[in-house]
C-alpha cells in the first residue's frame, strides 16, 4: 500500500511539473490574444455576405441573409438584412461605441447594448465585428490542452472596466497550430454558462491596405446554454476589402436601403 500511495504521489508531482513546464508567461498569453485580434482586423474597409439560419425548439427553422460592413480604423460596424422579406431593411449601426437598432415598418432608431441577439437569433454585433479582445479583456492562461484531435491553449478573459461587452467572462481555446480560434464559451458575471460556440472553419483573403491576409471564420456555430436545443448557425462568403462608400456608416445610408 506504501509502494502504490508512493507511486500516486510521485506520479502527481511529475504532472504537476509538466503542467507548471508548460505555463505560459503574460507576456505570451498576451500575444496569442493579441494574433486573434490582428489575423481578423483589415487595416481598411471591411464588406461580407452572411447567411444565418436559426434553430429554436418548438418553432419553423428561420434563415436570414444580411450583408455586413466594417471600417476598422474608427470601429465602425454595419449589418443590413436583405430576407427573408418581412425583415428586409432591418439592420444595426456601431457609431461610437454606441449600437443602434433600425426597424423600416415603424422608422425609427432604437439604442441596443452589446447583449442584443441579432434578430432573436444566437448571434451578436460582436460576432461580425472586429476582433476587440485584447482591448475588451484581461487575459489569464488555463493550460494547454486537448479539443478533440486540436493540441489548443485554453484561456480565460475577464472584461476590463468601463468596457461595454456582450459578456464579461469569456473562455477560448485557440489551435496551436494554426492560431484559429475553435471553441468560445460566454459566460454571465454569475459565471452562469450561456453560450457556447465553435469554428470549424477558417478562410483567409489578402488585403492590399493592410498588406497581409486577413483571417474571417467561414462557420460559426452557436449553441444556447440558456434555451437548450436553440442553436445558429452562420455562414459567411463573399468577404471584399476594397474601400466603400465614406458616408456609408451613416443612419441616413442604411435607411435609403429600405426604401
Amino acid at each position: 500500500m506504501k509502494r502504490v500511495w508512493s507511486g500516486l504521489v510521485l506520479t502527481a508531482g511529475l504532472s504537476l511539473q509538466a503542467t507548471m513546464a508548460l505555463a505560459a508567461t503574460q507576456e505570451e498569453v498576451d500575444a496569442i490574444v493579441k494574433e486573434l485580434d490582428e489575423r481578423q482586423r483589415n487595416s481598411g474597409d471591411y464588406k461580407a455576405l452572411c447567411y444565418i439560419e436559426q434553430k429554436e425548439k418548438d418553432k419553423n427553422d428561420l434563415v436570414y441573409q444580411a450583408v455586413y460592413y466594417r471600417r476598422d480604423d474608427d470601429d465602425k460596424f454595419m449589418i443590413l438584412f436583405l430576407k427573408p422579406k418581412s425583415e428586409a431593411g432591418k439592420g444595426y449601426l456601431r457609431l461610437d461605441k454606441n449600437l443602434f437598432m433600425y426597424d423600416p415598418t415603424v422608422g425609427k432608431w432604437e439604442r441596443r447594448t452589446e447583449r442584443e441577439r441579432l434578430l432573436g437569433t444566437d448571434s451578436r454585433r460582436g460576432d461580425f465585428d472586429e476582433s476587440r479582445l485584447h482591448e475588451e479583456y484581461n487575459t489569464t492562461w488555463v493550460g494547454e490542452e486537448k479539443l478533440g484531435k486540436f493540441a489548443v491553449h485554453h484561456l480565460k478573459l475577464k472584461a476590463k472596466p468601463g468596457e461595454d461587452v456582450a459578456y464579461p467572462l469569456v473562455e477560448l481555446w485557440v489551435d496551436k497550430a494554426t492560431n484559429n480560434m475553435l471553441k468560445r464559451q460566454d459566460y454571465a458575471l454569475s459565471e452562469r454558462l450561456m453560450r457556447t460556440t465553435y469554428y470549424p472553419k477558417w478562410k483567409k483573403v489578402y488585403s492590399e491596405s493592410k498588406k497581409a491576409e486577413v483571417y474571417y471564420p467561414e462557420e460559426i456555430r452557436f449553441f444556447d446554454e440558456v434555451e437548450k436545443g436553440n442553436r445558429t448557425t452562420v455562414v459567411i462568403s463573399e468577404v471584399d476589402l476594397h474601400p466603400l462608400d465614406p458616408n456609408l456608416f451613416t443612419k441616413a445610408w442604411l435607411e435609403s436601403k429600405s426604401r
